[in-house]
């Protein structure tokens, strides 16, 4: 920054403010309006020089110096308005005035009125600084454009960007109507740890740290499903947790190896408790944010459609309900079953060294490989149900066939947006299932991790439940009309610029 010429002219006029006995890093405010709040101040019948009298604070975005007028708009996380500020109302501040650039922090104080072209305007008697920027904007507030410098510089990026700010905004008030669904519905939000001696409850590969005091090693939390099992356990039969899961893979558009995930667990359900749990909450929340989509369609008005990039998904109920069965036999040609034609299959579509893959792995690959792109193409979100036992070590087996796990995915727009069980409880077949490792799979597609306390807490009694994991950050992509995760997520991991200083 010392090299930077406008850094050094802001701090020459910084010391200007010192120099007028102004606090240029502010303090306190009170008795603020939100710029919103000044804005409906605003009637029909307002006069040109206003009555109603208002406070407001934001960041200066525009700056017209006209020699004893000055206007300027401002804005706070609820809008812009403009400030009228006249030399011969101003008096003493009017000094002041004139230090005023694009960045600075800055409150105003007059009477919300409107310009001779209609535009709403607080003309100013009173003004001070709240914090000055000793760094310019963007140029000419035209936002960020260079898109890794938005993730980089997020900090620029929201006052720079409107439509940033709105994103994660939008992600507040996701979180805050999934917490106030559940709550309707008798669950209560609990903490599990995030430091784990065992990286259990998914499969992936963990970061490891140490802890110094009880020279141990521990994990960050991949999945905080073995915890609240233990719950259910516990007797608390309603439980839910927004959490923060750190897994050491993999970064694109839709992974970031830190992430947050709904994780519920409801006693005496099922997977088709956790169906309905799931459309109903996804409906309401793309009901919420249905004024992001394009005018429904003229034909038919009553669909909830969002837009997600060049497509619209529409969320009208119910979704898609579609088998694995059928999935593979529709687009691989394939009877799942056949464990002759799945290696066909499997060939057919590239998949190396099948004759050392158990036949589970291979559904698992072909599916990968020839289901997903089809389902990807599809404008509905579709519950995919009943997988491959093998491949799903925490899931009670469907009834009456021991090949099929009780298991859904949801895919919306060709992302896994949920996943639901109906809970594996015996304890001696989830001993079992801990200790297999399917052959030709991959150890960090394995969840073979044996957890012995976990089957001692199954070994007391753990009620018959449906489980269920949904996916904020691409919940919100979706919502937000947001390709890339890290559009979603305010400081995605990145690969430093710089060494840090000591």
């Amino acid at each position: 920054m010392q090299d930077n010429p406008q850094y050094q002219d802001r701090l020459a006029r910084l010391a200007r403010w010192h120099a007028l006995g102004a606090e240029p890093f502010g303090r306190r405010l009170d008795d603020l309006s939100s710029i919103d709040q000044a804005r409906q101040l605003h009637q029909a019948d307002t006069p040109h020089d206003g009555s109603a009298a208002v406070k407001v604070a934001g960041r200066i975005l525009l700056l017209r110096d006209i020699g004893k007028l000055i206007f300027i708009t401002i804005a706070d996380w609820t809008g812009r308005i403009q400030i009228g500020v006249a030399k011969q109302s101003m008096g003493v501040d009017w000094d002041k005035a004139k230090l005023l650039e694009l960045g600075d922090i800055a409150w105003f104080s007059g009477k919300v009125g409107h310009t001779k072209t209609g535009e709403i305007t607080v003309w100013a008697d009173g003004l001070g600084i709240a914090s000055k920027a000793l760094l310019p904007p963007p140029e000419k507030f035209h936002g960020l454009a260079d898109t890794e410098l938005r993730y980089r510089q997020r900090y620029v990026d929201l006052f720079a960007n409107p439509d940033s700010l709105e994103v994660f905004l939008l992600r507040s008030r996701v979180v805050r109507e999934i917490r106030d669904f559940l709550h309707g519905r008798n669950f209560v939000e609990v903490e599990t740890p995030m430091m784990q001696s065992l990286a259990g409850g998914a499969a992936a590969r963990p970061f490891v740290t140490h802890h110094n005091a009880l020279d141990i090693d521990l994990y960050l939390r991949i999945s905080p499903e073995l915890y609240l099992k233990r719950l259910l356990v516990g007797g608390m039969e309603r439980v839910f947790e927004i959490n923060r899961n750190f897994r050491n893979e993999g970064i694109d558009t839709r992974h970031n190896p830190e992430f947050t995930m709904l994780e519920l667990y409801q006693a005496y359900s099922d997977l088709a408790g956790m169906m309905e749990l799931t459309e109903s909450m996804v409906v309401a929340l793309a009901t919420m944010c249905r004024k992001n989509a394009r005018p429904a369609d003229a034909e038919s008005p009553s669909r909830l459609t969002l837009q997600f990039g060049d497509r619209l998904i529409d969320y009208t109920p119910p979704f898609e309900r579609l088998s694995y069965r059928e999935l593979l036999q529709r687009h691989a040609d394939v009877n799942m079953a056949d464990a002759a034609t799945v290696k066909q299959a499997a060939a057919r579509h590239g998949v190396a060294d099948i004759e050392n893959k158990a036949h589970d792995v291979l559904l698992g690959e072909l599916f990968d490989r020839v289901v997903e792109p089809a389902i990807a193409a599809m404008e509905r979100p579709v519950f995919v149900h009943d997988y491959p036992a093998g491949l799903c070590p925490l899931t009670r087996r469907k009834p009456g066939d021991e090949t099929l796990a009780d298991r859904f995915e949801l895919y919306v727009a060709g992302m896994e947006l949920a996943n639901a069980y109906t809970e594996l409880n015996d304890p001696l077949v989830q001993e079992q299932t801990f200790t297999q490792q399917l052959a030709g799979q991959k150890l960090e597609d394995s969840m073979a991790r044996m957890d012995d306390d976990f089957i001692a807490a199954l070994a007391h009694g753990m009620p018959p439940a449906g489980g269920l994991g949904i996916g904020i950050d691409r919940l919100v992509m979706l919502l937000a009309n947001r390709t890339s995760i890290r559009d979603v997520v305010l400081f995605p991991l990145l690969r430093p610029t710089t060494a840090v200083r000591s």
